[in-house]
C-alpha cells in the first residue's frame, strides 16, 4: 500500500475537458501521472465514487470550499480520483462546479487505485472495486501526507486536514 515518502505510481488518468486549448481537446484526455506532477504541489482527494452521497454532499463540496486556502498554502493543482470513467467524472464535475478548481480524474479501469493499494472492494453493493476515501500531498510525484478513512467514515480525508498539511509543508 502507498505510503507517505513513496513516488505515486506510474501510469495515466483521464480527464474530461469542456473547452479545447493548452494542447487538450474536447473530450476525454489522458495525463501521464509523472509528467503531470513533476515539480508541482497536488492535493490529491480519492473517493468511492461520483455521485454517491458523501463524495457528492461532503468531499468535494469541501476542497471547493477550501480551493483558496490550498493555494495560498503552496498547492498548485487539486485533484479528486475515483473509478468512474471520464465521461462521468466530467458530467459530476459540471454538477458540482469544480471548473477552474479542482480537476475531476478518472480511473476507469481502477488501474492507479489498484497500483496505490488503496482499492476498496464494494462488488457486494453492485458497484464493483472502488476507492477507499482518501487525501494526500504530492511534491513532484512523492507523497509527503497520506490520510486514509476507515471504511464508511469520513473524518480525515476533509480539505480542512489537507490544508493544515500543506502549510506545514
Amino acid at each position: 500500500m502507498l505510503k507517505v515518502g513513496d513516488k505515486l505510481p506510474a501510469g495515466t488518468l483521464q480527464e474530461f475537458i469542456e473547452i479545447e486549448g493548452n494542447g487538450c481537446t474536447v473530450g476525454p484526455n489522458t495525463l501521464e501521472i509523472e509528467k503531470a506532477t513533476a515539480g508541482k504541489t497536488i492535493a490529491v482527494f480519492g473517493l468511492p465514487g461520483a455521485f454517491t452521497p458523501t463524495c457528492s454532499a461532503k468531499h468535494v463540496p469541501g476542497y471547493m470550499e477550501q480551493a483558496d486556502a490550498l493555494k495560498s498554502a503552496g498547492v498548485d493543482e487539486i485533484w479528486c480520483i475515483a473509478v468512474n470513467d471520464a465521461f462521468v467524472m466530467g458530467a459530476w464535475g459540471r454538477d458540482q462546479h469544480t471548473a477552474g478548481k479542482v480537476r475531476m480524474m478518472a480511473d476507469g479501469s481502477a488501474d492507479f487505485t489498484k497500483a496505490t493499494g488503496l482499492t476498496f472492494d464494494l462488488t457486494a453493493r453492485g458497484m464493483g472495486v472502488r476507492s477507499q476515501r482518501y487525501s494526500m500531498l504530492v511534491k513532484d510525484g512523492v507523497v509527503k501526507s497520506l490520510n486514509i478513512e476507515a471504511p464508511g467514515k469520513f473524518e480525515v480525508s476533509d480539505a480542512k486536514t489537507l490544508v493544515d498539511q500543506a502549510k506545514a509543508l
